[in-house]
């Protein structure tokens, strides 16, 4: 009213005070209604929260996120400078540096968000617990196995592995990305094969890279008796020169395993820095000692028996390729059909 008498009206007055607001404090006193319903406190439980505290978790939650994958490319931009370091062992130290950022970010982001505290973050976990014995020890024994893999480093990032697939059948690959439950593997026909880490850890596999990247081929193969040992030996070790992916260091090898039923069994032993093609290397090498031995006349060997006949007949049919054995007819017939 003071104002109003010393302006003359009231409308005056208030338009004297419209025009002292400034932008801000106009939209400040426009915004209130708005402010108090994005600032309201709801409960649940232990759990108070608003709009405002569940965004800015949110925007806490993302923060981490953002900073954890510019943070991962500093250092891995920095690793890179040190080529003796294992990829393994930066693919491990960058696992953990996101796990460590995410893990503060989400504790960060529930005491924003409903003021959780380490006390109630103690019950949810009891209570999650209850829920991993029931129905998620399957998840959990993958996740538990995945950070084993990370520290104990049985697989790492790069290997060649053969593991046992979900049809019984050997899945051989090699590993993309060690994740949080899951292990990807990619096979040499470029299929991503997804393992559980539980499977890595509690069932054998095979890891032809674990310590060094040099492994061994064995290609065996069998010839007639008629054959000459050192003229094999010396075909086998041609049959390996030039071979792509085979190295010259350590040097082809063959070995004469033993006295078949039906062959002279030996194996040609070469050595490559591809472990992933183990599977080319044989091919080509058979293909090799094919052309090789019918150039050199070595012959490969079918199966086949000796039957010796301690006296009686044999009779020899046209008709249904029977062979009859035996001191009279009513001997048992043998078929020898092919």
């Amino acid at each position: 009213m003071f104002v109003g008498w010393l302006f003359g009206t009231p409308a005056a007055g208030f338009a004297l005070l419209w025009q002292d607001e400034n932008a801000l404090q106009r939209l400040w006193r426009m915004t209130e209604p708005l402010r108090y319903y994005v600032n309201y406190t709801w409960k649940v439980g232990n759990f108070p929260f608003s709009i405002a505290s569940l965004v800015l978790g949110l925007f806490v939650l993302l923060l981490a996120a953002v900073v954890s994958r510019y943070l991962r490319a500093f250092i891995e931009r920095r690793m890179e400078r040190h080529k003796h370091l294992d990829p393994g062992v930066q693919f491990t130290i960058l696992r953990l540096v996101h796990y460590v950022i995410m893990i503060v970010g989400v504790f960060t982001a529930l005491r924003i968000a409903v003021e959780a505290d380490f006390t109630s973050l103690a019950v949810l976990f009891t209570a999650l617990s209850v829920g991993i014995g029931f129905g998620l020890q399957f998840i959990a024994g993958d996740i538990a196995s995945g950070f084993i893999i990370l520290f104990e480093r049985p697989v790492r990032v790069g290997d060649f592995i053969t593991v046992t697939g979900p049809d019984g059948k050997l899945t051989e690959g090699r590993v993309k990305s060690i994740n949080l439950r899951t292990t990807v593997v990619m096979t040499n026909d470029n299929i991503a094969s997804i393992v559980p880490n539980s499977k890595i850890v509690n069932q054998n596999l095979l890891n032809w890279t674990f310590r060094e990247r040099l492994t061994r081929v064995a290609v065996p193969v069998g010839v007639s008796y008629d054959s000459d040992v050192d003229h094999v030996t010396q075909t086998l070790l041609r049959a390996a020169e030039g071979v792509q992916f085979v190295l010259d260091e350590p040097k082809p090898s063959v070995q004469f395993l033993e006295f078949g039923d039906s062959s002279l069994n030996f194996r040609l032993l070469v050595w490559t820095d591809k472990p992933r093609r183990h599977p080319s290397i044989k091919s080509e090498i058979n293909y090799r000692i094919r052309r090789l031995f019918q150039q050199e006349g070595i012959e490969i060997p079918q199966p086949q028996r000796d039957i010796t006949l301690r006296g009686g007949t044999l009779r020899l049919a046209d008709g249904n390729g029977s062979l009859t054995v035996g001191d009279n007819e009513e001997n048992a017939e043998v078929k020898a059909r092919q």
